[in-house]
């Protein structure tokens, strides 16, 4: 029997999105029971090295946010995996997602790590999706103007790409649909380049 596939991702927003980047296209990498919602990023980062000494040789992928800096994000990942023994691990992440070979004579598992949004740049996961909005689409852009001119903004700089796609999904048809149905609706393109990189990712890093 094949060792079990193991995707972490920091909460439901990111498993839904996951999952419906798959079904849109028609292809399943992993199914539900494969992808494991840790329900936020310090959870993640604590079960990660946990989750890959005890995965029986299959291979285990993290989806994070990048969150505020790039940097410090990578750098706390590239500790966890020196200590457990993984070798040449990149001073920065590929931009293409990286993927860390097991190091030789031992069990330890093909290892993947996808920084959101883009592995190249600090964000989070709304970042990813502002890149899957149609490039002929209007709204976002009034939606930019709107929350950029907002009289009283109570929420963080940090949060701008959150309070953009809440209220751009706000303004469609549908309003209001979560990230996933949105792929779905096609509100979302699941096949522009960056959506591309990032299914490539998992189809490599998970590649039986």
């Amino acid at each position: 029997m094949a060792a079990p596939k193991q995707l972490l991702v920091e909460g439901t927003d990111d498993y839904h999105v996951i999952l419906n980047l798959q079904g849109s296209r028609g292809i399943r990498i992993l199914d539900k029971k494969q992808i494991h919602d840790l329900q936020g990023v310090e959870n993640l980062l604590e079960s990660l090295p946990v989750r890959i000494r005890a995965s029986e040789g299959g291979a285990v992928g993290a989806v994070l946010d990048a969150d505020t800096s790039l940097a410090d994000r990578w750098r706390g990942i590239r500790d966890r995996m020196e200590r457990l023994g993984y070798p040449d691990v990149p001073a920065d992440p590929a931009p293409e997602g990286t993927i860390l070979m097991p190091p030789a004579g031992t069990l330890l598992p093909r290892v993947g790590i996808w920084l959101m949004p883009d592995n190249s740049t600090s964000g989070i996961l709304e970042d990813f999706l502002r890149f899957l909005v149609p490039p002929e689409d209007r709204l976002i852009k009034t939606a930019e103007q709107t929350i950029d001119h907002l009289p009283d903004k109570q929420f963080p700089d940090k949060d701008r790409s959150k309070a953009l796609m809440h209220t751009w999904l706000a303004w469609r048809e549908e309003p209001g649909k979560p990230f996933g149905q949105a792929i779905t609706a096609r509100y979302l393109d699941a096949d522009v380049p960056l959506a591309n990189v990032f299914i490539q990712w998992l189809q490599t890093l998970f590649a039986d």
